[in-house]
């Protein structure tokens, strides 16, 4: 689920990845119940206004969930049940997001990390923690584990979002426009559509109308009809439309820049990236530059994980073959191993 679904490209379409990357594959069963359909635990942030959280299991180190841009918690449900079998995992919605209060501040990654350090005290889930990061959240957790290095014990990114992405493919640009032009003609258009959206929802939106189309993300095959239902409702509240149009204008602004700056080594702390799989050809045939093209922009997506990777000693960055962008939710085993063999060399550094 995407809030306003043009939006989402600011932070993934610039990359090799298309549209196409949410038309999933079915996998069943599908993630269903009340989990995903009410409130579950409301954590108090800061007077007034709290934040919706999830755990489950028992066990040491706490496994901490981190969607990506505009994401509930439903997309972790192939995958918290699971290791949730082996220890303590702990989901959640950031502010706006989700049944998670509205947010009173940018969704920056700096305002996101404090907002998930007070919700961890207030919740009295304490550390070390193994931080896991969905494409936005990937950035995320990363500050997290800059800015509190020693409640972190392992992180598992899962197709992460990067700092320099946007700079990254800018220099891929055949037209080899400015960084201020190059913004402006690929993600202001998104950012432009998140606002008419935002506007939208003060008055609500009617199933069938364009702006219902543009700004209401489809349903995700891996998800129940009530779950489905529950989020679309979500979706179309103000404050869940204005959280995401937040994100998106912040992930390669005041983000990009706070990622970059506490940018350092992390030792030897357990560190994979989970890479998506190379997206199938077009149908429409390309033209050799087109096709030229698209290889060097995978192939910066896939370096970019690469240098991530390298930022610890015990760092590596594992393509999983047939996932697209939300590898939890097409190959979740794949993210389910990653975190269960973080956690295990965790638990043995102890």
């Amino acid at each position: 689920m995407l809030t306003c679904k043009n939006l989402v490209l600011t932070a993934i379409a610039i990359s090799v990845l298309s549209t196409a990357a949410f038309a999933t594959d079915t996998v069943q069963p599908l993630i269903d119940g009340a989990t995903y359909t009410q409130p579950r635990q409301m954590v108090e942030v800061e007077p007034g206004r709290s934040l919706n959280l999830h755990c489950a299991g028992t066990g040491s180190p706490t496994v901490v969930l981190e969607s990506g841009l505009g994401v509930p918690l439903s997309n972790w449900g192939f995958v918290q049940p699971v290791v949730a079998r082996k220890t303590r995992t702990c989901a959640y919605e950031r502010a706006g997001l989700g049944f998670s209060d509205a947010a009173t501040r940018a969704s920056d990654s700096k305002n996101i990390v404090d907002d998930l350090h007070r919700l961890l005290v207030a919740a009295a889930i304490k550390p070390p923690y193994v931080l896991v990061g969905h494409s936005y959240g990937g950035m995320t957790v990363r500050l997290y584990a800059d800015t509190y290095p020693t409640e972190v014990v392992g992180m598992v990114l899962v197709d992460p979002s990067v700092e320099d992405q946007l700079a990254g493919y800018r220099a891929l640009d055949p037209q080899k426009r400015d960084a201020e032009q190059y913004y402006v003609d690929t993600v202001e258009p998104n950012l432009r559509d998140g606002r008419e959206c935002v506007a939208a929802a003060s008055t609500g939106f009617a199933k069938g109308t364009e702006m219902f189309k543009k700004c209401i993300s489809d349903p995700f095959v891996q998800y129940s009809e009530a779950v489905n239902a529950s989020n679309q409702k979500q979706e179309m509240g103000q404050a869940m439309q204005k959280a995401g149009l937040s994100e998106g204008e912040q992930v390669f602004g005041a983000s990009a820049d706070q990622v970059r700056a506490s940018r350092h080594s992390y030792g030897k702390l357990p560190l994979i990236v989970l890479t998506s799989g190379p997206r199938p050809p077009p149908k429409d045939p390309q033209t050799p530059e087109a096709q030229a093209l698209s290889a060097a922009r995978r192939q910066l997506w896939v370096t970019l994980h690469d240098d991530v990777a390298k930022l610890s000693t015990r760092g590596v960055n594992e393509i999983v073959p047939g996932a697209k962008h939300y590898i939890q939710l097409d190959k979740p085993q794949a993210v389910i191993d990653a975190i269960t063999r973080v956690v295990a060399m965790a638990q043995d550094a102890k």
